[in-house]
């Protein structure tokens, strides 16, 4: 029997990254199990999360005996440990790390976008205030950045469809989904991603009132 997985994710199914990890799983064709962390009550602070999650945060995946956060370095375990389904990054190795430089960067920049455009606009509604001055420099970053990587119509970044899609069309689509203006060519790029059906089994799940 193959050793089996889980992967915790937070009570309100928003996280960017527990969603990143979900569509990988998924991608992959693999099965697993999914349990809920309730973050606001401090679960991931009790003794037996943190007992399995390193740094008590969510994604963490739990294969057999062995525990893995952060969603970046579980996408790229899923990759180089199951070979079926679809493969998660670039096999050129210059694409392979422009996919691992850009997941870096959508998780440690836009903090602005981050702040203002909170995931919830994406599955709760969207925000009533406008962005400051700081998130439109940060918009304004973000499309730079996502222009001189995709281009023009194409429907991945890489070719091939890979995992930093989903993570660059959901850093878009706090924007797109909030009404706030993105270049055409991003919004449907962003759309396309969001309907592929493993983004589509993460959207469907059913999240608890606010």
């Amino acid at each position: 029997m193959p050793d089996p997985l889980r992967l915790y994710v937070d009570a309100q199914f928003t996280s960017p990254y527990a969603m990143s990890v979900f569509v990988a799983l998924h991608e992959k064709q693999l099965d697993f199990d999914l349990s809920p962390v309730d973050l606001g009550a401090l679960e991931h602070r009790a003794a037996g999360f943190s007992q399995l999650s390193l740094t008590q945060r969510v994604p963490t995946l739990v294969h057999g005996n062995f525990s893995l956060s952060e969603s970046s370095a579980i996408t790229e375990y899923i990759d180089e440990t199951f070979a079926q389904g679809t493969a998660l990054y670039p096999a050129e190795p210059r694409a392979r790390a422009r996919a691992r430089q850009l997941q870096a960067w959508l998780r440690s920049d836009l903090m602005p976008i981050r702040q203002e455009r909170s995931t919830e606009v994406i599955f709760y509604g969207p925000a009533s205030a406008p962005l400051s001055a700081v998130a439109h420099q940060s918009a304004k970053t973000l499309f730079q950045v996502a222009q001189a990587l995709l281009p023009d119509d194409a429907e991945n970044l890489f070719g091939e469809w890979s995992i930093a899609d989903v993570d660059l069309a959901l850093m878009l689509n706090r924007l797109v989904m909030n009404g706030d203006a993105v270049p055409q060519q991003l919004a449907s790029y962003a759309d396309r991603q969001w309907q592929r059906p493993s983004v589509q089994s993460w959207v469907a799940l059913e999240r608890p009132l606010r």
